[in-house]
């Protein structure tokens, strides 16, 4: 057993330090990343769009790696990679690269958190968000993921972390992530190529209001849950 652990730690060191390596030692790759920590850090759509177009035939592939690393390093912002892939591709296939991207995202952070712990997880986020969406988790149970998905201003790259440090299985984390991200993707998408400033905040209001929405029924449907296994637990006492 103590083998297998001492393996397992080799193997978390190696790959941690073939992935700094290829940051400090692959210039192309480093200026890439500098690059799109500072283009995503300026929220503007056009830059990311004009990052994502300068790669020509290999965009798709550029805006799915930018999906991918921003998941990892959160929490930059994704909606910009979804406005940008439907002004660049069409709102249809801008939703379905900006969905399977950000699935992947979410798989790769479940299995980094699962992989190497709590302690790796608080440097790529913070220590307070985390506590924060811990607390979140014990609050909704099951239903946790799926909420926090229908909902823009919940960090969707902390919830994926945080879940890969419960005991969720994957699939069970993948379809609720998958379900939950799904009308966010399409709506972004449909009307990311003709968001202008005042647009989009009203774009963002009515996302909220959508969300909301959701999370009322969500919670009234727990809600109803509880009671009923508190009247099912009265009903076997009056027994």
């Amino acid at each position: 057993m103590k083998g297998n652990e001492k393996k397992l730690a080799w193997i978390k060191i190696g790959i941690l330090a073939a992935v700094i390596a290829v940051y400090i030692f692959v210039e192309p790759v480093q200026k890439n990343v500098k690059q799109a920590i500072f283009i995503m850090k300026n929220l503007d759509v056009e830059l990311v769009k004009g990052y994502i177009n300068s790669f020509g035939i290999l965009a798709p592939t550029v805006s799915f790696l930018l999906m991918v690393f921003q998941s990892v390093m959160a929490p930059l912002p994704a909606f910009l990679i979804t406005f940008a892939n439907a002004g660049i591709f069409g709102w249809v296939k801008g939703a379905i690269l900006s969905w399977s991207s950000a699935m992947a995202g979410a798989a790769l952070c479940f299995y980094i958190a699962k992989f190497y712990g709590r302690g790796a997880v608080e440097k790529l986020t913070s220590k307070y968000a985390l506590d924060r969406v811990d607390e979140f988790f014990e609050k909704y149970g099951k239903y946790a993921i799926l909420v926090a998905r229908l909902l823009p201003f919940m960090s969707f790259d902390i919830v994926s972390y945080a879940a890969g440090l419960t005991s969720m299985s994957f699939w069970s984390f993948f379809w609720a992530t998958g379900v939950g991200q799904l009308p966010a993707t399409i709506i972004y998408s449909y009307i990311g190529g003709m968001l202008s400033g005042g647009v989009k905040m009203f774009v963002m209001g009515l996302l909220t209001l959508f969300s909301l929405s959701i999370l009322i029924f969500m919670f009234k449907k727990i809600w109803n849950e509880k009671n009923a296994k508190k009247n099912l637990k009265g009903d076997e006492k009056s027994a």
